[in-house]
């Protein structure tokens, strides 16, 4: 069976959305939206709702399903064109701020919240502050809608849509028609095939290591973004409370003394909670990540610390890299490490009784106690145990003997496909937008990304 589009979507994450809201606004298009996942009030965790182990569901609903990630992710809009993405490579400064002004005009206007975090006056003092324990703070206007609203957000999107578009759920892309350097549809695991005229591939992380493949398939050049591996740290709350209060995301950077390694800060929660969740399609792995509720809040504030690390060639399998750590974490715990600061400073491995004596109660329960040295390179443990002793200068306990280690955090956005000023590949007609395809790695980058290939298409279908 064959059908007729004007546009397919493949994803339904915060990047295929909006580029959906984009074209939902030219009347008379056909438009079909792809997505592997279940519907945004049908996705159920048993970790996140019930505190119990991950079981790997195929596709995990935490990262799949209407929403993508982001539905579940704490709902955090950074404002800014340094951080997120790399949409600035692509528009240049000015346009990239301007499309990320009207990206968070399009979020307040199906609800989020009107709160902005600036830092206000606090930015000048807390910089200096980094700048003599060696760490690099990048300020960011950041508007925090929480777990709980960023669902409801994306709902009122989802409602949005579904008269305008064609929606089709659980169903799998496997490969990308193409006719003479054009692309001509899509055909599903399922065997059937849509045909378009043209066709937006947001995969999201979970479908990174889909399009590696299909990348390599049309023969498409890509290019290797760093890769980040690392751990989430887990803190009482009022450590970072006064740092937090005033700019709620902490964006710091160092250059480990070393190796030379970039590693930053990224995803702060907040009075948050530490998730599992599985990634990788038909090759799952379990990693490790952090929400933080609007209402809901808990004693600890958590956040990921990453290593930046380019390879040399012939090295060319970042995901497989990626996964290949994780999977080391899964199988010394059945899913996700945890350990003492203390401990591993000390050179053992944590126990369930250290992790209950300690002063920090986990909020991921169901992370096995254990020793994070046998997952990561000496490499990455050296340059995250070094940062930590940094930040510990700017916020006096970070470093604590009871600071809480998960492992390992790892982020599939390490290659990006050779892509023009309007995210077109080198197939014609085919974009490929937000955080799966390396453009994007956040909300409002991954959002604005779709926009752009969106806005593009309604221009050469107006031309025609």
């Amino acid at each position: 069976m064959t059908s007729n589009y004007d546009v397919i979507i493949i994803g339904g994450g915060p990047a295929g959305i909006f580029a959906a809201l984009e074209l939902a606004r030219q009347d008379g298009l056909r438009i079909l939206l792809l997505e592997k996942g279940k519907d945004l009030g049908k996705r159920r965790c048993p970790v996140r709702d019930t505190g119990g182990s991950c079981v790997a569901c195929l596709p995990c609903n935490l990262v799949c399903g209407l929403g993508g990630a982001g539905a579940f992710s704490d709902g955090k809009l950074v404002l800014s064109s340094e951080i997120g993405g790399h949409l600035g490579e692509y528009l240049g400064g000015e346009r990239t701020a301007a499309l990320i002004k009207y990206v968070d005009d399009l979020y307040l206007s199906f609800g989020a919240s009107k709160k902005l975090y600036t830092g206000g006056s606090a930015v000048k003092e807390i910089s200096e502050k980094a700048r003599e324990a060696g760490l690099r703070l990048v300020p960011t206007p950041v508007r925090h809608m929480g777990t709980e609203n960023c669902f409801q957000v994306l709902k009122a999107m989802q409602d949005y849509l579904y008269p305008r578009l064609e929606l089709k759920l659980g169903v799998m892309a496997s490969r990308v028609l193409t006719d003479g350097g054009e692309v001509r549809g899509v055909e599903t695991e399922g065997g059937e095939k849509y045909l378009c005229r043209y066709l937006v591939l947001a995969p999201g992380r979970e479908g990174a290591d889909w399009l590696y493949r299909e990348a390599g398939r049309l023969r498409l050049t890509v290019r290797n973004n760093p890769i980040d591996v690392g751990v989430r740290v887990e803190v009482p709350h009022a450590v970072m409370k006064d740092i937090t209060d005033k700019l709620y995301e902490i964006k710091l950077e160092y250059m480990s003394p070393s190796f030379n390694d970039r590693v930053r800060t990224f995803c702060m929660c907040p009075a948050g909670q530490v998730i599992m969740e599985s990634t990788g399609g038909s090759d799952p792995v379990v990693t490790v990540n952090g929400h933080s509720y609007a209402a809901q809040k808990s004693a600890n504030t958590n956040f990921a610390l990453l290593v930046s690390t380019d390879f040399t060639r012939p090295f060319h399998e970042p995901i497989a890299y990626g996964k290949y750590l994780a999977k080391l974490a899964n199988l010394l715990a059945g899913g996700v490490l945890i350990q003492r600061f203390g401990d591993l400073m000390a050179g053992r491995r944590s126990t369930p009784q250290r992790i209950k004596a300690g002063k920090v109660k986990p909020t991921l329960q169901s992370a096995t106690p254990g020793d994070l040295s046998f997952a990561l390179p000496f490499r990455h443990l050296t340059d995250l145990i070094e940062m930590l002793m940094a930040m510990d200068k700017l916020i006096p306990g970070v470093a604590s003997d009871d600071t809480l280690l998960y492992g390992i955090e790892v982020k599939f956005y390490s290659f990006r496909p050779q892509l023009s000023d309007s995210l077109e590949t080198e197939v014609k007609n085919m974009f490929a937008v937000g955080d799966g395809t390396g453009v994007s790695r956040g909300l409002v980058q991954a959002s604005a990304s779709g926009v752009v290939a969106a806005s593009e298409i309604l221009k050469r279908i107006g031309q025609i």
